[in-house]
């Protein structure tokens, strides 16, 4: 097979997707989510949950984007904690619990205490990227604005956007030059590649998912680097005409439209990644250029765990899992 353009779009889109883990992948169709994780001994450890049906306002267009970015933290970081004890090859000594988390292993049964912690988990990562990514630009331009007094308000907005996007890249870049985190984007790499081969319609062997290219249109990092292009375009939209000018006003105001900014994006997600004209490929070319640094090749044992990962979630039903 030729290699393909880092643009291209396959014949047949599945809604199956999936989170790079420590040494493994989750993967999640229609109607399971399955976890593989490589062990220290070489061996795979498999779990498998089914996947509830969306209702109500999980369904609704605008509204079904908040379910899903909620529910991806709580199930990624779930994911996340079980392959870092899976794949410890016990060589950190375990450490013994301390303060809250001490606190709630101490009050509740297991089961509990750890649900508990995973979200409060998800809870402390969503707030550490609004605070990174959102606040921490509208904070710096609010000190350039008590040095550059006349800035107008439609150029403080520019600023913020472009010190979201440097702090979004350094930080990107910065993480790619981890070891640990650089492994961890290679198993990202063997997600997309895995996905493809399936959405090429061939036979799930790791010489063909090989071949298949490490940038999927339809990826996360896409998804957070247009939360921040919308939250720019919202950014001077509406503070401009309103004449905010300040500082706190603005930071509490970004929060207040964080779930109208994701709401939007997954929706502008959906579209452009089920799409393959040229105005999606324009629309999605910064996206993928932003998975030069979150994703990387896979070595085969890699795309060993993103194959069986994805054949533990694929229907039964030939084309249910159709985009």
């Amino acid at each position: 097979m030729a290699k393909q353009d880092a643009n291209y779009c396959p014949p047949f889109k599945t809604t199956c997707g999936g989170q790079a883990l420590i040494e493994g992948i989750m993967m999640q169709g229609p109607g399971k989510r399955a976890v593989v994780v490589r062990k220290a001994d070489g061996e795979l450890d498999v779990t498998e949950e089914e996947v509830k049906p969306k209702t109500g306002l999980a369904k609704l267009p605008f509204i079904r984007g908040l379910f899903v970015f909620g529910g991806s933290m709580v199930h990624g970081m779930k994911a996340l904690m079980h392959s870092a004890e899976v794949s410890d090859d016990g060589s950190v000594e375990e450490e013994e619990l301390t303060g809250l988390d001490k606190w709630i292993s101490d009050h509740f049964e297991q089961e509990k205490a750890m649900s508990i912690i995973i979200t409060l988990a998800a809870v402390i990562g969503i707030a550490f990227s609004v605070g990174l990514f959102i606040l921490l630009p509208t904070a710096l331009t609010g000190l350039i604005g008590l040095v550059w007094k006349t800035m107008p308000l439609w150029v403080r907005s520019v600023v913020e956007g472009v010190l979201k996007v440097v702090i979004f890249m350094t930080y990107l870049y910065l993480c790619s030059k981890m070891k640990e985190i650089h492994r961890v984007f290679e198993y990202h790499g063997a997600e997309h590649k895995t996905i493809y081969c399936y959405e090429n319609g061939l036979e799930l062997t790791v010489e063909n998912v090989r071949r298949q290219p490490r940038h999927h249109p339809r990826c996360g990092t896409s998804f957070l680097f247009v939360v921040i292009t919308v939250s720019i375009f919202l950014s001077i939209v509406v503070f401009t005409p309103l004449e905010i000018e300040n500082t706190f006003l603005r930071m509490a105001l970004h929060l207040l439209m964080l779930p109208v900014i994701v709401g939007v994006t997954y929706e502008f997600n959906r579209y452009v990644g089920g799409h393959d004209g040229p105005v999606s490929r324009a629309l999605r070319a910064p996206g993928m250029w932003m998975q030069n640094f979150t994703t990387f090749e896979p070595d085969d044992s890699m795309i060993e765990v993103g194959i069986e990962a994805l054949k533990r979630v694929l229907p039964e039903e030939k084309g249910a899992d159709q985009w």
